[in-house]
C-alpha cells in the first residue's frame, strides 16, 4: 500500500553521493509525482548551515547533476519546499533529540539514509536507537560495508542488534538498473529463454564492469580498498547471482534472495593455487583516455608511491550446480580501461552441424545474447541471417530489443527505483545480509592471498583493456573478451 507520508532523513547531506545521486533520484521521483505529497526530506551533516543556506547549497551543488534540460522551476521549487537541514554531531545526544523531535511532527514512513563512510554506521544506528529512532524506521546502508568478512560482520552484527533485518537496506544500485530488471523479466517472463538458460547451450557467460576514470580525488580511500572489495565483492557478484539464480516461485523479496544466496553458496571456492587460471590483478599506468595523458595510479594523489592495490580484477568463476556445471563465468572490472561499461555477455554453444558456411570466414558464429547496463541500457540477441546476393553466406545480424523506444518513456534512473522501493518497503532489489556474508566468504580468500604479496599486479597503460593476462584467462577455454559492441 502506498504510504500518504514519509520522513526521509539524509546522513551525509552535503557529501558526493548526496548531491550526484540521492537527492537528484529524489527530484526525480518527486517530478514524476512518484513521492507521496506530504513526504518531507531532512538534511543532516555536521556543516553549519541553516535551513536557506541547505537549499542554496542543494540549488548550487545538485542541480548540475540533472539531466540538461531537465529543469521544472514549478517543479524544483516545490521539491525545495519539502527539504529542512538539521547540523548534527554524532557525540551529542542533544543533536539526535533534536532530529526525534523534528521527525515526530511528520507522519508515515521514516528512512533513514546512511550516506556516509562505514566508520559511522554503527555509532550513528547506536544514537538513533537511543532516542528511540530505530523503531518502525528503514536504515539503508551504502556500500562498502566493511573491508573483509570479519569487519563487515563486525557492523552487521552492531546494526542487527538495533534494527531487525527486514528494516535493513542494503543498497547496490546495480540491482536498480532496468536493464536489470529486464533480465529478470527476460527470463522468467518468457518461455523462450529459460530452456535454453543452461550448461547444455550456454558456453560462457561474460560480465564486464568497465570505468574510464581513474583514482580521481579518491586515491586515499580507493588505496585502502581496491577493485576486489570495491566492485567485485557486490556488484559484479551480485549481477552473476542474477544472472545465474533459478527461477523463484515468486517475485517477493526473500524467494528471490533465497535463489541468488544459492548460487552464491555455490561458487566454486578460490583456492591457494588460483594463479593465472583463476584470477589476474592489475594496476594502471601512464595512458591516453581520449586523446589525453593521464598520470599512473600511483601518481595520483592520495596513493602510496609504491601501492601494490590492484585497479583490475579478472576472474574465472565456476558454479557448482547441476544448471552451470562446466560453464565458466568470467568477471571484468578496472579503471582507466578503453571505454566506459557494464555489460552482460551470454555466448551459446555453436550449431552442432554447420551445414551452412562451413569454410574460411564463413564459419557460423554462435548466438549470443548482450545485456547492456551502461551507459546506454539496451538488450541485443545475435543471430545468423543469410547475406543479399549469391550463395548462403551468413552475417551476425541482431534483434534489438529497444525498451525505450517501445514504452515511449523515460527510463528510470537506478537510485530513484531504489529510494521509491525503500519508501514503499519492497526489499527484493536489496542484499540481505547471508548473501552479503556469502560473497565475502568466497573473496576473502583471495584478498589474504593478495595481501600476502601473491599475485602481484600486473601493470596495464591507462586506455586499454587491462593486462594481456586478462585475454589469456579466455584464451584457455577457445573465446575472448566482447569489446567492440556500440
Amino acid at each position: 500500500m502506498k504510504p500518504e507520508s514519509f520522513a526521509f532523513v539524509l546522513f551525509g547531506a552535503t557529501g558526493d553521493l548526496a548531491k550526484r545521486k540521492i537527492l537528484p533520484a529524489l527530484f526525480e521521483a518527486h517530478r514524476a509525482g512518484l513521492l507521496p505529497a506530504d513526504g518531507k526530506i531532512v538534511g543532516v551533516a555536521r556543516g553549519e548551515l541553516n535551513e536557506a543556506g541547505y537549499r542554496d547549497w542543494i540549488s548550487t551543488h545538485v542541480r548540475e547533476h540533472l539531466a540538461a534540460g531537465d529543469i521544472d522551476d514549478p517543479a524544483w521549487t516545490d521539491f525545495l519546499s519539502r527539504i529542512s537541514y538539521l547540523p548534527l554531531d554524532l557525540s551529542a545526544g542533544a543533536d539526535f533529540m533534536a532530529l526525534k523531535a523534528v521527525l515526530d511532527g511528520v507522519a508515515g514512513v521514516r528512512v533513514l539514509y546512511l550516506a556516509t563512510g562505514p566508520s559511522l554506521f554503527v555509532p550513528t544506528c547506536q544514537a538513533l536507537a537511543a532516542v528511540g529512532l530505530n523503531r518502525d524506521a528503514r536504515v539503508v546502508l551504502e556500500k562498502p560495508l566493511g573491508h573483509d568478512l570479519h569487519s563487515s560482520n563486525a557492523i552487521n552484527d552492531a546494526v542487527g542488534e538495533l534494527f531487525d533485518e527486514d528494516q535493513i537496506y542494503r543498497i547496490d544500485h546495480y540491482l536498480g538498473k532496468e536493464s536489470v530488471q529486464n533480465l529478470l523479466a527476460l527470463r522468467f517472463g518468457n518461455v523462450l529463454f529459460e530452456p535454453l538458460w543452461r550448461r547444455e547451450w550456454v558456453s560462457n557467460i561474460q560480465i564486464t564492469i568497465a570505468e574510464e576514470l581513474g583514482a580521481e580525488e579518491r586515491g586515499e580511500f580507493y588505496d585502502s580498498t581496491g577493485a576486489l572489495r570495491d566492485m567485485v565483492q557486490n556488484h559484479l557478484l551480485q549481477l552473476l547471482a542474477i544472472v545465474a539464480m533459478e527461477p523463484p516461485h515468486s517475485m517477493d523479496s526473500d524467494s528471490v534472495r533465497d535463489e541468488k544466496l544459492r548460487v552464491l553458496r555455490a561458487l566454486k571456492p578460490i583456492t591457494s593455487q588460483f594463479g593465472s587460471t583463476m584470477a589476474v590483478r592489475g594496476q594502471y599506468r601512464e595512458g591516453v583516455i581520449r586523446g589525453e595523458r593521464v598520470p599512473a595510479y600511483v601518481e595520483e594523489k592520495g596513493v602510496c608511491t609504491d601501492s601494490t592495490t590492484e585497479t583490475f580484477v579478472a576472474l574465472k568463476v565456476e558454479i557448482e550446480n547441476w544448471r552451470w556445471a562446466g560453464v565458466p563465468f568470467f568477471l571484468r572490472t578496472g579503471k582507466r580501461l578503453a571505454g566506459r561499461m557494464a555489460e552482460i555477455v551470454v555466448n551459446f554453444r555453436l550449431v552442432p552441424h554447420a551445414a551452412i558456411g562451413t569454410t574460411g570466414s564463413d564459419l557460423p558464429l554462435p548466438n549470443r545474447l548482450v545485456i547492456r547496463l551502461q551507459p546506454n541500457e539496451s538488450i541485443r540477441l545475435y543471430a545468423q541471417a543469410k547475406k543479399p546476393g549469391e550463395g548462403m553466406n551468413l552475417a551476425s545480424v541482431y534483434l534489438d530489443l529497444a525498451f525505450d523506444q517501445f514504452f515511449r518513456q523515460t527510463q528510470m534512473e537506478a537510485y530513484q527505483r531504489l529510494l521509491l522501493d525503500v519508501i514503499h518497503g519492497r526489499l527484493s532489489l536489496f542484499v540481505r545480509r547471508d548473501e552479503q556474508e556469502t560473497a565475502w566468504k568466497w573473496v576473502d580468500p583471495l584478498l589474504r592471498a593478495w595481501g600476502r604479496g601473491e599475485g602481484a599486479p600486473k601493470p596495464y597503460a591507462a586506455g586499454t583493456w587491462g593486462p594481456a593476462s586478462a585475454s589469456a584467462l579466455l584464451a584457455q577455454h577457445g573465446t575472448c573478451w566482447l569489446e567492440e559492441e556500440n
